[in-house]
């Protein structure tokens, strides 16, 4: 599923205008990406949570050129799966 088959079965679901489903859509990813720029953590029961991680600098390789270069420290937004989700798509049917 992408983003724009989210927003339709939003749209079908709820009985929505597609306008309005996308609007909906976008707040929600807006608000998600806005939390975990300020460092927060988004949990959703049954699904999983997002949180950012801190990595930092270290001695990588350009590919290219061999070379060793130095990575500058970064943050990166982190999926953990939750329990409910996982027992469902390990279910066997």
């Amino acid at each position: 599923m992408n983003k724009s088959d989210l927003i339709d079965a939003v749209s079908k679901k709820e009985n929505l205008t597609e306008r309005q489903a996308t609007d909906i859509v976008n707040l929600i990813f807006k608000s998600f990406g806005e939390l975990l720029k300020k460092g927060g953590r988004i949990e959703i029961r049954g699904f999983g949570s997002f949180v950012v991680r801190n990595y930092g600098s270290y001695a990588g390789r350009n590919p290219k050129t061999g070379g060793t270069i130095q990575v500058t420290p970064k943050k990166l937004p982190f999926f953990k799966v939750g329990k409910e989700l996982k027992e469902r798509v390990n279910t066997v049917k």
